[in-house]
């Protein structure tokens, strides 16, 4: 992390350009190329990060200029320092202020290099836009370079996060344009930058779905899904929630959701009567071509958010706030990969997130973090697990206990955040 960046070894170009066309060539890519038309670097690019597609999407919407991607520690783990070095990568922990990272960013476009950033730090949970740093602002002052915006539409919806491994064919749309020029940049506070630059990454995969008429026909198009949508919506259960094939269901109440193939999440457990009430509807919308009960899986998501919220405060206002949890813990220090460190326990406070294991105690503080990295099915074979960083290393924390989701405890972390800073004032 402390290295300075290098390019992308020009040997390789040929190669990451033909990987990334061959790769997406299943998803039919285009990519609107046009408001970038004469930017030449150096530019800093703020992309969104809806899923794995991104990754080969992004050379294609450099081509043909090279491209320094800031990248999790993870990467370099998995494919080791001198590939990941010469695939253009800065190393970073995801959620953990550095200003190395920094430093290598603007030591990068004094190499001329466009550099590439997604301050999600995170493949989108369920299709729209995740927490987004307040200080892309200064950092696009910092920079004093151009600042473009990249989009990949459609790249959640073929992979969703609760079920990444499993790819949709559907068509992908990438936009890539020049938000503002240096001069621009120089005369904007940092304020109106962030204001601009979060309008700019604002994005919702199921309203592309039906603006573009997708359907998404796969038999197993719900499995995972409640990794995400781990509350019911009619009964209120936590961690009740199945998915297998086309439907999520709940063990308490048996309600039964559909996912249908434009992305609405269709009640299949009752048929409202005619003159059902809005106020029965629990914030769905009545199918006009079957009569039941419609959500969209970001409203859903989004529910699960306030109701997480509201609760944390009564319980913080009662004395009685606080979680813990069982859990195996492997540490990422560096590029020589995972280190198991064993059983341990995750305790949450309205103060911070506490790991212990063995002889150690680590503490996070929610004042210095400002969400947490989840993992549904980290690389297919370890689970679900959140992960919390410090500048030198990461923990990835593992727990089978039953009323333990990763998606609660970024709800938790995310507001938690919020309400250390307003504390600070």
């Amino acid at each position: 992390m402390t290295e300075k960046p290098s390019k992308q070894y020009f040997f390789l170009m040929p190669l990451i350009w033909l990987a990334a066309y061959i790769d997406t060539r299943k998803f039919s890519l285009r990519i609107d190329k046009s408001g970038i038309k004469g930017l030449k670097p150096p530019y800093l690019v703020i992309a969104t990060h809806q899923g794995p597609a991104d990754y080969s999407a992004a050379p294609l919407a450099l081509f043909p200029h090279r491209g320094i991607y800031v990248s999790d520690m993870e990467g370099f783990a998995y494919y080791g320092k001198w590939l990941y070095r010469g695939l253009g990568c800065i190393g970073k922990r995801r959620f953990v202020s550095d200003i190395t990272v920094v430093k290598n960013m603007k030591r990068a476009l004094m190499m001329k290099q466009p550099v590439v950033v997604y301050p999600e730090s995170r493949h989108s949970n369920v299709g729209t836009t995740a927490y987004i740093p307040k200080n892309l602002g200064k950092l696009c002052k910092f920079m004093d370079v151009p600042v473009v915006i990249f989009t990949l539409y459609g790249s959640y919806l073929a992979n969703p996060f609760w079920d990444e491994l499993n790819t949709r064919k559907l068509p992908l749309e990438g936009r890539i344009y020049k938000l503002y020029d240096r001069e621009k940049v120089r005369s904007l506070s940092a304020e109106e930058i962030q204001s601009s630059v979060e309008d700019a990454l604002r994005y919702d995969e199921y309203k592309y779905q039906l603006d573009k008429k997708i359907m998404i026909t796969e038999p197993d198009r719900a499995k995972g899904l409640h990794k995400a949508l781990y509350i019911c919506r009619k009964c209120g259960a936590r961690y009740r929630m199945q998915s297998a094939g086309d439907t999520l269901s709940c063990t308490s109440c048996d309600s039964r959701f559909r996912l249908r193939e434009d992305g609405y999440l269709e009640d299949v457990t009752t048929r409202l009567p005619e003159n059902a009430a809005e106020d029965d509807m629990h914030a769905g919308v009545k199918g006009e071509d079957t009569g039941r009960k419609l959500y969209m899986i970001p409203d859903w998501y989004e529910w699960e958010r306030e109701l997480e919220i509201e609760r944390a405060k009564s319980q913080i206002e009662s004395g009685s706030f606080g979680m813990e949890y069982n859990v195996r813990v492997e540490a990422l220090p560096g590029q020589q990969g995972f280190v198991r460190l064993g059983k341990g326990m995750l305790a949450l406070d309205e103060n911070e997130f506490t790991v212990s294991f063995g002889k150690e105690v680590l503490h996070f503080p929610h004042r210095i973090r400002e969400s947490v990295q989840t993992e549904y099915d980290y690389r297919g074979i370890r689970g679900q697990c959140i992960v919390l960083s410090t500048k030198d290393c990461c923990y990835y924390l593992y727990s089978d206990d039953e009323d333990f989701n990763p998606t609660e405890l970024q709800f938790l972390g995310e507001w938690l955040f919020v309400r250390a800073c307003d504390k600070r004032g």
